[in-house]
This record gives C-alpha cells, sequence and structure tokens, in this order.
C-alpha cells in the first residue's frame, strides 16, 4: 500500500484528461508516478489502433509528474487547494520509439533542477523495466491567481 494519494488529489485534473495512475514516490527534489499502457487504464482513450500511447502525450505524463510533486509538496506546507501550473517549454523531448507500447507500465520520473518561487526546470525519464523510453527537460511557470484569472477571462464579455 502507497504512502500517498491518488494523483487526482494533486492535480487539478479529470478524467479523461488524468494520466497518471499511481503515486510511488515524491521526496524533496524527485517525484515518480506509474500508469499502465492499456485498454482499462486511464490511458485508454489515447491509444493508437495497436494499443500504443501516441509519443506525444510523453510531454503531458513528465508534466502531471510535476504537477504531482508541486501538489504534494503544497500538502506537505498544509495548502489544501490544488493549483494551476503550466508548461513554458520543453527542451530536447525525446520519444525513441515514436510511441509508448501496448501493455507496458510507464515509470514517469522527475528531478528538480532549479526552482524558484514561479519558476521552476526539471529532467524527466518515462522507462520501462529500466529500459529509457522518453527524456527531456520541461520548463515551468507557476501563475499568481490574479493572473489567472485574467488569463481565463480574456475572451469573456460582460
Amino acid at each position: 500500500m502507497s504512502d500517498y494519494l491518488l494523483p487526482v488529489n494533486y492535480l487539478p485534473h479529470d478524467a479523461p484528461m488524468l494520466l497518471l495512475a499511481e503515486v510511488v514516490s515524491v521526496s524533496e527534489e524527485s517525484a515518480h508516478c506509474r500508469v499502465a499502457v492499456t485498454a482499462d487504464s486511464v490511458l485508454a482513450p489515447f491509444l493508437d489502433g495497436q494499443g500504443n500511447l501516441p509519443g506525444w502525450y510523453a510531454l503531458e505524463l513528465m508534466a502531471q509528474t510535476i504537477g504531482v510533486w508541486s501538489g504534494w509538496h503544497r500538502q506537505q506546507q498544509g495548502q489544501q487547494s490544488i493549483t494551476l501550473g503550466m508548461v513554458l517549454g520543453a527542451r530536447e523531448l525525446v520519444c525513441t520509439a515514436g510511441s509508448l507500447p501496448a501493455g507496458a507500465v510507464l515509470d514517469i520520473e522527475v528531478k528538480l533542477l532549479m526552482q524558484d518561487q514561479r519558476f521552476g526546470s526539471f529532467d524527466c525519464t518515462i522507462c520501462v523495466e529500466n529500459h529509457t523510453l522518453a527524456t527531456g527537460r520541461v520548463n515551468t511557470f507557476q501563475p499568481a491567481p490574479e493572473e489567472l484569472t485574467l488569463l481565463f477571462n480574456q475572451g469573456s464579455t460582460t
């Protein structure tokens, strides 16, 4: 039994956009999540005809694992609200096979490289049984509440 809650407890996502199934571990500078590429997993709506997950989902799996890291730390600090973070970009993002294989259990790991109050940079990997399938560096931004309000109300009419 894990000492961690389900990913939904750390992320501002609901099905079907919640792509992680399990939080394996979180530390001061890293997080490890897991999900299966199967027709009965949370990834089912996104699988191709052969049951593979297209490689471009690697970025979102990495970003959600960073979100778990951030959400877990917020809870440890007594902050119960889940906040929205943003991916600024990814560098050297590579998915070697072009897809994540059917039937695989993906281990997504992120390691903090640097962080200040609002920006973070993480080295990320996606592995299956110690075989690396995807790597990249993901840069994130934590907008202030008033910035989110401005961003999401830009197109609304009053």
